[in-house]
């Protein structure tokens, strides 16, 4: 019988930190990480450029026959897009096509336009709009345009990251496309390119940028800058089409040379840029009673444009009343609040599976699910 030596091998120093760090290392992967908190700027933003879109969407009825609602339509039409697809262009910086980018955007892009796609056209037979009108997901209808845009956007996103010089090239484009009125209306694609030079601006911004604009002396001049926007947009009701800030249609088909779409392209760009440095030198930065808000735009934005076409379907702008200043104060009253209440966190939880679906269920992983297949087998 043999006596069997086990031999002990000292750890040595190193080994121990190599040890540890690995210990380290493993306990961090287990522990969940942190989520970055929310910035009360961009959440406060979201919240009232979403009210401005309810607001306008109110004020559509108004405008016949006063030039005071035109005007503000005008003016707020201006800006309020380009902001709201600035700082989309801003938080999609990040966009690399990864797998787990590709999945957010599927589930938090696509899906609520398929959903709202069919919606809003079921909704629009319902009322006797356009009672023959398909369900094509092909042609965007009313608000659903920018979540196809948003989608084409983002996707694109790695090559205006490439590019030399991203927005003079998306400036290009948009002008090339108010030029060419054989694009369609396949994705509402004559906006989307329109559009996409907000969407370009907005990726190359960065946090010192929206610094600059939050400066006193910034705010201090917006006044001034404000007021003579709305002074030229009351000049101008009667003398331009404010049918260039919807971006939605090229010069032939607004009836004018087609040199006025490049033309009007820049002008339109430098204008709303001007004025969404105004309005986000306004946005507070502290947390305010509607910034927890501002996580619900999406669902605020999707579902007020049911109540916003039931408004007329259902008559509320026939009394003569409401063709009158008091009348356009309760509308735009009317229009912030059921804005406001469908951006609360009760009716984005229960909007959330169409909203925000988490679709774990179609994007599990292919090893999980041979690994529980073979776990699964006998």
């Amino acid at each position: 019988m043999s006596d069997t030596v086990t031999t002990v091998r000292p750890v040595t120093a190193a080994a121990r930190v190599t040890q540890t760090a690995e210990a380290r290392t493993q306990q961090q992967d287990a522990s969940p990480r942190p989520a970055r908190p929310r910035d009360a700027f961009f959440d406060n933003a979201k919240y009232l450029a979403i009210v401005l879109v309810a607001v306008g969407h109110a004020w559509e009825p108004l405008r016949e026959g006063s030039r005071a609602v035109t005007a503000l339509y005008m003016l707020v039409y201006a800006f309020h897009m380009p902001a709201f697809i600035i700082v989309s262009g801003y938080f999609s910086r990040t966009f690399d096509g990864s797998p787990a980018r590709l999945k957010r955007l599927l589930a938090g892009v696509v899906v609520p336009y398929v959903v709202f796609e069919t919606a809003y056209t079921l909704f629009t037979r319902w009322t006797s709009q356009d009672p023959d009108r398909p369900v094509s997901l092909l042609d965007p209808l009313y608000l659903t345009w920018f979540l196809a845009a948003l989608f084409v956007w983002r996707l694109t996103t790695p090559l205006w990251r490439l590019v030399r010089r991203p927005l003079p090239l998306a400036l290009v484009v948009a002008m090339a496309a108010t030029t060419a009125p054989s694009l369609g209306h396949d994705l509402d694609l004559q906006r989307t390119l329109q559009f996409l030079p907000y969407f370009v601006f907005g990726l190359l911004l960065r946090p010192e940028h929206f610094r600059l604009v939050r400066r006193r002396t910034v705010r201090i001049l917006a006044v001034p800058v404000a007021g003579c926007a709305l002074a030229v947009a009351y000049w101008a009701v009667p003398r331009m089409d404010y049918a260039w800030f919807f971006h939605a249609d090229s010069a032939p088909e607004l009836g004018v040379p087609l040199w006025y779409g490049p033309v009007m392209t820049l002008a339109a760009f430098g204008c709303s840029l001007v004025l969404v440095g105004c309005f986000l030198a306004w946005v507070p930065g502290r947390r305010t009673w509607f910034t927890a808000l501002g996580a619900g735009t999406l669902s605020g934005y999707l579902l007020h444009g049911f109540v916003a076409q039931a408004a007329t379907y259902w008559g509320w702008y026939e009394p003569a009343w409401v063709r009158g200043p008091v009348g356009a104060i309760a509308a735009t009253v009317v229009a912030a609040l059921v804005v406001t209440a469908l951006c609360t966190p009760s009716v984005r939880r229960v909007f959330r599976c169409v909203t925000e679906p988490g679709m774990a269920w179609a994007f599990g992983d292919r090893r999980d699910r041979r690994a529980g297949a073979r776990r699964a087998a006998p």
